[in-house]
């Protein structure tokens, strides 16, 4: 009888995960590439359906990811060594989850083989994103969706 091999995102830390293993914790929601907005009395993030100009809005899928930070000069660099800043990423979000030494949901594509999961369960904000430009900043409050943390 074999023994049970735990799935590499439950066996090692982000550190030592290889860049394609890295990639594939991404689950394709696309919430990291929404615009946020911070209170600035308790610093709380916010975001809302307001989708950066290189998001998808139905694939939720960077338009231009390898040259994302051409276009996007503040577009966020996840890396394993910034684990501890990923607070602001929603609590579903892969990177998040490992980080915090917890096993990926059900829905992820890791675990059962459907990167569409991610919209059938409606994770992400797919068809319900607005493209940055198409709304004023100063109406952005009007479409917060979740709070960070």
């Amino acid at each position: 009888m074999a023994a049970k091999v735990e799935p590499f995102w439950m066996r090692k830390t982000l550190d030592q995960l290889d860049p394609q293993e890295w990639e594939s914790l991404c689950d394709g929601c696309g919430l990291c590439c929404l615009q946020k907005l911070e209170d600035e009395e308790d610093n709380s993030v916010y975001y809302t359906r307001i989708a950066c100009k290189l998001l998808d809005l139905n694939t939720c899928q960077c338009t231009d990811y390898p040259n994302r930070r051409t276009f996007v000069p503040d577009c966020i660099q996840l890396t394993p060594g910034k684990a501890e800043e990923f607070q602001w990423l929603p609590p579903t979000c892969g990177y998040r989850l490992v980080s915090e030494g917890k096993d990926l949901p059900l829905w992820h594509h890791l675990v059962c083989g459907d990167r569409e999961a991610v919209h059938h369960e409606r994770i992400s904000q797919s068809g319900r994103m607005f493209a940055e430009g198409s709304v004023p900043e100063d109406d952005w409050e009007d479409h917060l969706i979740f709070r960070a943390g």
